[in-house]
């Protein structure tokens, strides 16, 4: 199947093949034709399986009329939960509509508002905000939502890991009762059912590969260490097994530093990326990584959803996710569209309750590798497949 039967038109093919887009992946076959129909969508989609262009190539169709947009109007919103994310998607939005005449802004938090009031003034087609930022700007009146015709929830799930239900409500009520709704999520919890009640009608349902982590494009792998020798572990691996590049995981803004200064002093140089940097600085770290000049980015969760580089070749859990989810999302920025990844996985004795979670939810063992030179004093259980926390067994 290629993109010119799913009902696009010329400009937006061109785009596409520009792009060498030569086939649509899964959700895009089947997510495309529901959203020209016009239905509202519910779509369960690992990252890296191609579900920005699945909503966004059909939205630029439906939108690509004559209609004149009035001022501090706008046609389509995609909320998303991160400001790398929003930037992400709206740079696809530019990609793929290069060819129509049709306006896109990513709007966000963290920066000056004023560049954002103003553009809106002569009003925009297509919005991609944080909820944060959204509603700061329709208090100040500085967009109206009366024009509205598609709504995208992106990452869903993730935005309401991150707590910004409230402001989604909020967001949802200011809205035309007649509208298209799409909404996107990784995985499916009873609080993303929830919300798809509140926000859908009538939806169409697609699930695509839910548990595409553990398929075999991803090399998932980890080693048993010593909390006291990550770094050492880490610098050894980067060093002789000749690593080019890696995206590496940490849980707190304090060991993101401390990691740079510790692989810095090995000799190797690398850069981190955490809520307490500055948008700009984060940016360009970001597009330094994706260029290759930084090869290797030490990055908290904030990075898990709004990174997007095409040929990762792998990522390492320095410190492994305390959410199953969170390890998920992780592993899918390598291993993209089709591509191969490595996940590498550092585990301590304190991280078996994780582990067990982790491998239980892939449904497989995770292969363990001996590092010469690096014995573990603190040896880590074989896993239990069927091991619940404790504060999930009370809902069964």
């Amino acid at each position: 199947m290629s993109f010119s039967t799913l009902g696009l038109s010329a400009p937006i093919l061109k785009a596409v093949a520009d792009l060498a887009y030569t086939e649509p992946t899964a959700i895009q076959k089947q997510a495309i034709p529901v959203v020209l129909a016009g239905k509202d969508l519910i779509a369960t989609a690992q990252t890296g399986t191609g579900k920005t262009a699945s909503f966004v190539l059909p939205m630029l169709e439906l939108l690509n009329t004559e209609r004149k947009l009035r001022g501090k109007r706008i046609r389509a919103l995609i909320l998303t939960p991160t400001r790398e994310l929003a930037v992400q998607v709206e740079s696809s939005i530019s990609q793929y509509g290069k060819y129509l005449e049709l306006s896109s802004m990513a709007m966000y938090g963290g920066v000056d508002a004023a560049p954002h009031k103003q553009r809106l003034i002569w009003g925009v087609d297509i919005i991609v905000a944080t909820p944060g930022r959204l509603l700061d700007m329709a208090h100040q009146r500085a967009l109206h939502f009366d024009e509205l015709e598609v709504l995208v929830l992106d990452e869903a799930d993730r935005m309401l890991d991150m707590g910004f239900i409230d402001d989604i409500n909020k967001i949802i009520e200011r809205l035309p009762k007649e509208r298209q709704n799409l909404l996107f999520s990784a995985t499916i919890s009873d609080n993303v059912r929830s919300l798809a009640k509140r926000a859908i009608n009538d939806p169409v349902e697609i699930s695509i590969a839910q548990n595409s982590a553990s398929k075999p494009k991803i090399e998932q792998w980890l080693i048993t260490t010593d909390k006291g020798n990550k770094s050492a572990l880490l610098s050894h691996l980067i060093t002789e097994q000749q690593w080019q590049q890696a995206l590496i995981f940490i849980e707190t803004k304090h060991g993101a530093a401390k990691l740079v200064s510790q692989l810095e002093k090995r000799g190797i140089k690398a850069e981190s990326i955490h809520g307490g940097r500055t948008q700009a600085v984060r940016e360009q770290i970001l597009s330094d990584f994706k260029s290759g000049k930084i090869k290797f980015l030490v990055a908290t969760g904030i990075a898990a959803r709004g990174l997007d580089i095409g040929d990762l070749a792998r990522v390492v859990n320095y410190d492994l996710p305390d959410q199953v989810d969170d390890y998920i999302h992780r592993i899918g920025r390598t291993g993209r569209a089709g591509a191969s990844g490595e996940a590498v996985s550092f585990v301590s004795k304190d991280n078996f309750r994780e582990l067990c979670a982790i491998e239980s939810r892939l449904g497989h063992v995770i292969v363990r590798k001996e590092i010469d030179g690096f014995t573990v004093k603190k040896v880590v259980p074989v896993s239990i497949l069927n091991y619940v926390p404790k504060h999930k067994k009370s809902k069964r």
